[in-house]
């Protein structure tokens, strides 16, 4: 078995075709053909364009709910061995449609790609539905195929056997195009953050970000620590001071064809802790155990930038991973340390386990400062308080502008990755308050963890429209199972490449 990329993982090769089903089938080699067709729930299973293609292909289609009464559950897969000779497909998979809403037709392709791994050739039959339901069906078949990587052997290897091609008849070549290249992004994301940190550190994610931004044509800029210290980022310095492995800051810019001074300017700004022990207050050892994803933000941020010339982004997008190791050392920071961060602002250290947000507010200060934009968003694993009050399946959104989190929201909705409104609360920013110091990084005397971090962020961005989306519940899946690797989920790239792509 071939080694795997970690940034370009494996997926099947994948095609658009009109049909009809039965030509298709025709031009393919039946020796290890999967059919994959999908059933709805309701009255009637099959759609009448799938009920016409089953039949014209030599299918029975009430013949084949009689006598294998498939679930109509979303993702739900019913395998059906076809004898040789008896038709042009080895397997036929019943996968259950459920109302054919997006979110069901995603999760009916990861079925799909997890009942037809391995397989040569997979023929996929998209039921009637609009533009974002052709493209869920697509980006959940690629993130059901694949399964997180393996080191073994000395090298990463496939988590999974993925299909050699899949054929998706009836959804336009563009639409499949473009799906799997958000589907990869995520997949990128997500082979990032389940690195172990024995392997991965700042240097290393640095590393990774210069060969991403070779590939894609991305400018990329890299802070050690002696720049990091001359440039003034004691955030930075602070958090990863404890660490043999230095902090760093990663700087990546993509400029689309054609901009000129009008292109509006998106920074993105990743939280990138590759290793979090909690520091000098030192989390429990089971809380240590899912660490490594702890810079799934600076993942995403990567993976996506890494997008944007591929997708035809038509804004200015400007990266930032902040990059840091919080360990527990002779030299780490400790709580009632004051530190200066880039621009001059002073924070005094609450608790040195929130460090994420020490190391973003050296990053989103440096953006307002230099990079002037129109817009600032940062992603972070950022706090349990957030987890506590979602749980896995959504993330909250903070924005200083309506408009821009009704965007976000958005584009989380065509993406299946959905994101609740939470407040800034002006009276909570009173809690932030320090007796040595411009501002504390926690209110403990408040509650709100989610909310108190966020208002301090704020701090650190002046008048610039910002939004802070804090995926610590949903960046992280303990199954494999829906759309979801067991690991790093890389919750938000898809999110975030739609709303790239709805800017001008």
């Amino acid at each position: 078995m071939p080694s795997e990329d970690l940034l370009a993982p494996s997926v099947a090769t994948w095609t658009g075709r009109d049909g009809p089903l039965a030509d298709v089938l025709a031009d393919s080699d039946p020796t290890d053909l999967a059919l994959v067709v999908g059933v709805l729930a309701g009255d009637d299973p099959w759609d009448e364009r799938t009920r016409e293609a089953l039949t014209g292909a030599g299918f029975d289609p009430d013949e084949i709910l009689e006598t294998h009464e498939p679930s109509t559950k979303a993702g739900a897969t019913t395998v059906v061995r076809v004898p040789r000779g008896q038709q042009s497909v080895r397997v036929l998979v019943l996968v259950g449609l459920g109302d054919a809403a997006p979110g069901d037709l995603r999760l009916a392709g990861a079925g799909a790609g997890r009942a037809t791994r391995g397989r040569a050739l997979v023929v996929l039959l998209a039921p009637s539905c609009d533009e974002p339901g052709r493209a869920a069906l697509v980006e959940g078949g690629v993130l059901g195929g694949w399964a997180p990587s393996r080191w073994t052997g000395g090298s990463w290897q496939p988590g999974a056997e993925v299909a050699g091609e899949v054929v998706v008849v009836g959804v336009e070549p563009d639409v499949v195009e473009r799906a799997v290249r958000r589907a990869v992004t995520t997949l990128v994301a997500r082979n990032l953050a389940n690195t172990p940190s024995n392997i991965k550190n700042p240097g290393w994610m640095a590393r990774q970000a210069r060969t991403l931004g070779s590939r894609s044509g991305l400018d990329v800029t890299v802070w050690n620590r002696a720049a990091l210290a001359a440039g003034g980022f004691g955030g930075l310095l602070a958090v990863g001071q404890g660490s043999a492995t230095p902090p760093a800051m990663v700087q990546l810019g993509y400029t689309p064809v054609g901009a000129d001074d009008a292109t509006p300017h998106v920074v993105l700004v990743g939280k990138g802790i590759t290793f979090d022990s909690g520091g000098l207050q030192v989390k429990p050892a089971d809380g240590m155990l899912a660490m490594k994803t702890d810079m799934s933000g600076s993942a995403i941020v990567l993976a996506v930038l890494a997008a944007c010339r591929d997708l035809g982004v038509q804004v200015r997008v400007t990266g930032l991973l902040a990059l840091a190791e919080n360990m527990v050392s002779g030299s780490a920071y400790r709580p009632g340390d004051v530190v200066t961060h880039y621009g001059g602002t002073t924070t005094e250290i609450g608790n040195t386990d929130a460090e994420g947000r020490i190391v973003l507010a050296d990053a989103l200060a440096y953006a307002d400062a230099e990079l002037d934009p129109d817009v600032v968003v940062d992603i972070a694993t950022l706090t349990g308080a957030a987890r506590v009050a979602l749980a896995r399946t959504m993330a909250p959104v903070y924005a200083t502008d309506d408009e821009l989190s009704s965007q976000l929201r958005a584009a989380g909705e065509t993406a299946g990755e959905t994101l609740w409104p939470f407040p800034l609360v002006p009276a909570y920013r009173r809690a932030l308050e320090s007796d040595v110091a411009d501002i504390n990084h926690i209110g403990p005397s408040v509650g709100g963890g989610s909310i108190t971090a966020a208002l301090f962020l704020r701090e650190f961005v002046g008048e610039r429209r910002w939004a802070h989306l804090d995926i610590a519940g949903p960046g992280r899946s303990d199954v494999d199972s829906g759309v979801h690797g067991k690991g790093g989920t890389g919750f938000g790239a898809r999110l975030l490449l739609r709303w790239l792509e709805g800017l001008r």
